[in-house]
């Protein structure tokens, strides 16, 4: 982070450029596309302050706290840290072991976070784990040998910009020790060269090089870098915040899981709380059930799922994100073929019920909610079924299945078997081929969302914010509504009848909205607002009988340059 930047205003720059690659077809990479799911440990000397200093806690992300947008810690305050720092819980093979269990295929850890501090053995900087800390243990060392003992892959996190403790890195000192002028060349050849030269060579074979928030840093130091990762580890990846497009695949930004299908390669980095690093106040965990819903909806949208946890000052993991990871793991160890060497949905988004994923002529059938009535419904399929399943662990009952109308239909037990998502199995008689089309589901509420509508007389974009300091939240908006302007989508009804509209916006104060069938009813009410896209009812409208419709939504009076539409929402009335 240089100097004066405010976060909130240069995160998309930070990251880097998004670029999605296709894979080059070879061998390298494939543990991440097949594997699909990976963990991420953000550990360093901010674990150790767990985000309280001098007594006060700073609410955000643990790895920032030294930064001036949390604790505003000096340099020399900050390193004096090392001192102190005994991480005695460390155990790596209990990590790589709660890894495996959770089903994740290798582990990505912090080398090196922004604060500059090397979580191994480096001769390129004396502000490491082993020379500055009473520890003296290359953790590195340890978990790269417990990670290769239990079978899973192992790489390494590396902020190859930003550096706050170091002299020229970005956010760092400006001056040396001797007080002369430091530029960015003097910490890179000094430090980030060296650096990455000791972790791509001497660690064994690893999966991943994770450099992270490129900013400002010149094109020929990252090409220098990734020429480093390709002549030490020829099989690894380079993530794709390397910068300058260099990267093998996308990662996108931080907690986003997309709706809509991505092409080519890519990767969602996600964590079981609010927190990257340890914060002692937050247990906000991600339960069982939600690793598993965001798991199965990245790799239904053609992703890998990256996982992170934090461990403590001591080297120890939260027992609550343990016990999700070991919990979700058990899932994924009875459905494998749900996760792995999997594609992504033909529908290329979600569904009312839950997700799909696609593997050798079969159809996964992600169940989250589980119908009441016994019909689960599947709109769009047009391939011949050769056999449906309810899978139940090694397990598997043979299910009816109908259609109507263009939907499959199929007949479910009042029981579900699974706690958390339970899976149909389908196998086609020849290639998937679907529809797309969103389907409102007679039973279950149907959330479509604004980034999928065709705009006229509005604005559809990106928009990203902070809920808190380093808690990214992201949202396709339709918004700079004109007279006249709508947010439309295609819609197929199978369920004549009435439904329940709800829309989900942002905004101040009073604002009308109005929703048309085109052809058919209009409706429209006027709500309040909120800044963080709550959910509004707006009144029933009918769909006369089963077909394609297309729908509207307008922002029609008040406010309405504050109106920012997210989604909108169906629910049958019973």
């Amino acid at each position: 982070m240089v100097e004066g930047e405010k976060i909130e205003e240069g995160m998309d720059e930070l990251w880097g450029e998004a670029v999605v690659k296709p894979g080059d077809g070879s061998d390298r990479g494939q543990l991440f596309r097949d594997g699909n799911y990976a963990m991420f440990i953000h550990w360093g000397l901010y674990s150790s302050l767990g985000n309280k200093v001098e007594g006060k806690t700073y609410y955000g992300i643990g790895e920032w706290i030294m930064n001036r947008n949390l604790a505003d810690i000096p340099v020399d305050e900050y390193m004096e840290l090392a001192g102190e720092f005994n991480p005695v819980a460390f155990d790596a093979m209990e990590i790589a072991q709660l890894a495996r269990d959770a089903g994740m295929k290798y582990i990505i850890i912090t080398s090196k976070h922004h604060e500059g501090f090397a979580m191994y053995h480096s001769r390129a900087s004396q502000f490491n784990i082993v020379d500055a800390t009473p520890f003296k243990r290359d953790p590195m060392k340890e978990l790269a040998a417990a990670c290769s003992e239990v079978g899973i892959g192992f790489g390494f996190y590396y902020s190859h910009s930003a550096d706050w403790t170091f002299p020229g890195g970005n956010g760092g000192p400006k001056t040396d020790a001797e007080g002369k002028p430091a530029t960015f060349q003097d910490y890179y050849e000094k430090k980030c060269l060296p650096q990455v030269k000791e972790i791509t060579s001497e660690y064994g074979p690893i999966t991943l090089v994770w450099f992270d928030t490129p900013g400002s840093i010149p094109k020929e130091y990252v090409e220098e870098l990734v020429q480093v990762v390709r002549e030490n580890q020829p099989d690894a990846l380079v993530s794709g915040r390397a910068g300058h497009g260099l990267g093998d695949y996308l990662t996108l930004g931080d907690m986003e899981v997309p709706h809509g299908n991505v092409d080519g390669m890519w990767e969602s980095v996600d964590t079981t709380n609010d927190s990257w690093a340890y914060a002692w106040y937050d247990e906000y965990w991600k339960t069982p059930k939600d690793i598993l819903h965001l798991l199965i909806s990245c790799i239904g949208r053609g992703g890998t799922y990256m996982l992170n946890v934090g461990p403590r000052g001591d080297g120890s993991i939260p027992e609550r994100a343990a016990r999700s990871l070991r919990k979700s793991g058990e899932w994924i160890e009875r459905y494998p073929q749900v996760i792995y060497a999997t594609d992504a949905s033909p529908w290329q988004h979600a569904l009312p019920w839950g997700d799909v994923t696609a593997k050798d002529g079969k159809l996964f059938l992600c169940i989250f909610d589980w119908p009441e009535s016994g019909n689960l419904y599947l709109p769009g399929l047009k391939t011949e079924i050769k056999s449906a399943r309810l899978l139940k662990g090694d397990t598997a009952r043979d299910i009816p299945v109908g259609t109507r109308e263009g939907w499959t239909i199929f007949e479910l037990p009042a029981q579900k078997p699974e706690k958390l998502v339970s899976v149909i199995e389908v196998e086609l008689a020849t290639p998937a081929e679907v529809d797309p089309v969103w389907g409102i589901d007679p039973e279950i509420a149907t959330e479509i969302f604004a980034e999928f509508a065709e705009v006229t007389g509005a604005e559809k974009e990106e928009k990203k914010w902070m809920e808190k300091f380093g808690e990214w939240k992201k949202v396709v908006h339709v918004h700079g509504w004109q007279e006249g302007g709508k947010a439309a989508w295609e819609a197929d009804v199978l369920e004549p009848g009435d439904y329940i509209v709800e829309l989900t916006y942002a905004g101040e104060g009073r604002l009308v909205w109005g929703v048309d069938i085109e052809g058919g009813e209009h409706m429209e009410n006027q709500q309040n607002s909120s800044h963080n896209y709550q959910r509004f009812p707006m009144g029933w409208i009918n769909f006369p009988e089963p077909g394609r419709y297309r729908v509207s939504v307008s922002c029609l009076e008040g406010n309405i340059g504050t109106a920012s539409l997210k989604s909108i929402h169906f629910a049958a009335v019973v």
